[in-house]
């Protein structure tokens, strides 16, 4: 069994194999922590543990199961120590969760409550919790953290209710810190995540159909796909197409680490929300 750490900590990224995940894992390290990865592999490769140890020299932990997976969940936090939990673990497209969304209830919303279950079981009481600018109503005005609430899909849905989750968590144990920060959380709610590591060798690589704009231009770069669709033409923007709030996943990962660090100070309490983006399109 590992101990506490004797580093600035030890953190747990589920999802961690992920485009986000993966660049928040190379940040803790520079940043002094320790981590470890769950990820089942379902949206992500093997390889990148490979090349997260090329870029930081690093074998980095890595356990090959589903968070929904009580016992495997079981398991690990018996097994090892973690001061915090950064949850990236969801599926996470819009189309998909409209046509599945009892898959998409299942996995994230049951995930999670595992996930916590076990972490309360534990004594693990801090968690960083990856949430979604899709939670809000829809606006054409810059979006502030105490806009309106009204998620218009199953998967905003699913990032809403793994937000009450949090909160509820910490209305019921005072140790527990969300930032959303109680058993320590820290919600971050953030937009469009583009860019990749300087070395190039992590990125944006969906295994199935992309969800975001960047890795259709790449493969249309590389010859994989013929052409780009760009839809609409009567938005209000400058040339009536569509405009969205660019996130460089090297600033969003940042972002995650200072969360970490900032839910690990003991005079932090309660549960705290942070929107993530630039305020521009």
């Amino acid at each position: 069994m590992v101990g506490p750490s004797s580093s600035n900590g030890r953190v747990l990224c589920t999802g961690g194999m992920g485009y986000i995940g993966s660049h928040t894992i190379v940040m803790l390290l520079e940043a002094g922590y320790d981590c470890a990865i769950v990820d089942n592999l379902s949206n992500s490769s093997a390889e990148v543990l490979n090349r997260l140890k090329t870029i930081t020299g690093v074998d980095v932990p890595f356990f090959n199961a589903d968070v929904g997976d009580a016992n495997a969940m079981e398991k690990l936090f018996r097994d090892e120590h973690f001061d915090c939990v950064i949850h990236f673990a969801a599926f996470k497209a819009v189309g998909e969760s409209v046509e599945k969304p009892l898959m998409y209830y299942r996995n994230n919303i049951g995930g999670t409550i595992n996930m916590l279950e076990t972490m309360m079981r534990h004594s693990c009481k801090k968690v960083v919790f990856s949430s979604s600018a899709t939670v809000y109503q829809a606006s054409e005005k810059p979006l502030t953290e105490d806009w309106p609430l009204g998620p218009i899909n199953p998967y905003g849905q699913t990032k809403r209710m793994m937000e009450q989750i949090l909160e509820d968590c910490c209305v019921a144990d005072k140790e527990m810190k969300v930032e959303l920060l109680r058993a320590s959380r820290a919600v971050v709610r953030y937009f469009n995540p583009v860019g990749a590591h300087p070395s190039g060798l992590i990125g944006e690589a969906p295994s199935g159909y992309p969800n975001n704009l960047m890795p259709f231009i790449q493969q249309v770069g590389i010859g994989r796909r013929p052409h780009l669709n760009v839809f609409g033409n009567d938005y209000d923007t400058r040339d009536g197409t569509g405009v969205r709030d660019y996130i460089h996943v090297m600033d969003l990962a940042d972002a995650h680490v200072k969360a970490v660090t900032y839910l690990l100070r003991d005079d932090i309490h309660g549960a705290h929300i942070h929107n993530l983006g630039t305020g521009n399109g």
